[in-house]
């Protein structure tokens, strides 16, 4: 199937996923907690484009059925948005409004809204499934494991969810539905392995507290 073959396409960075130390400091529960706070507010606003990405998606959707998807996605989004984000938000007594989108994560955002609003609409669905998938594999590898964190925990038994993965499944059968010419399928890989190396990128990001070296507000 298309979609086995995309995941094939990314096991070096998913292998690296795993294995960056942001990942193995939430299991142990020696990760900074300003480094998974950092994380959090740029999650934040990452979510709030990947939404109207999505909205996108359902508008340019071949069928009823697709389109509903997204656009129940987008309301998932606002939903993961306001209940989890807000309890570490009001844990912590910060405004993410007030920290500004990291390098990495303005990159990633401009790129998933420039491929969704651009191109066809399977190159829209190969860009965000990144986002979808790899979520969910790394929550289930998490939820093994656990972490005598709570903080941590409690993101951890969001992503591992019975009721994510379902979401993250009709997505894949979108994907392993598209009939396509050798030329869109590589068109295909292109945007899932580059947005993969941005979800890479985006922990890494979290990690080393990332920040543009200027004010972006005047």
């Amino acid at each position: 199937m298309l979609s086995e073959r995309l995941w094939e396409s990314i096991s070096d960075v998913y292998s690296a996923i795993l294995s960056h130390p942001f990942i193995t400091g939430l299991v142990s529960g020696k990760l900074e907690e300003e480094r998974f706070k950092y994380y959090i507010i740029q999650d934040y606003h990452y979510l709030k484009d990947f939404s109207k990405a999505l909205a996108v998606l359902s508008a340019k959707a071949e069928s009823q059925e697709q389109s509903v998807l997204f656009a129940t996605h987008v309301s998932d989004v606002i939903k993961v948005e306001r209940d989890l984000h807000n309890y570490f938000f009001t844990h912590w007594k910060i405004n993410p409004e007030d920290f500004e989108q990291s390098p990495s994560n303005l990159m990633y955002t401009s790129y998933l809204l420039s491929t969704v609003y651009s191109r066809p609409f399977y190159e829209g669905v190969a860009v965000v499934l990144p986002c979808y998938w790899i979520y969910m594999e790394v929550g289930r590898e998490l939820t093994k494991k656990g972490s005598p964190n709570p903080l941590y925990k409690r993101w951890i038994d969001t992503y591992g969810g019975e009721e994510y993965e379902v979401g993250v499944k009709n997505v894949l059968n979108i994907i392993n539905s598209f009939k396509l010419t050798d030329s869109q399928e590589k068109m295909m890989f292109k945007h899932f392995r580059l947005a993969s190396i941005f979800e890479y990128m985006f922990w890494d990001m979290a990690y080393r507290l990332e920040r543009f070296p200027f004010k972006i507000k005047v």
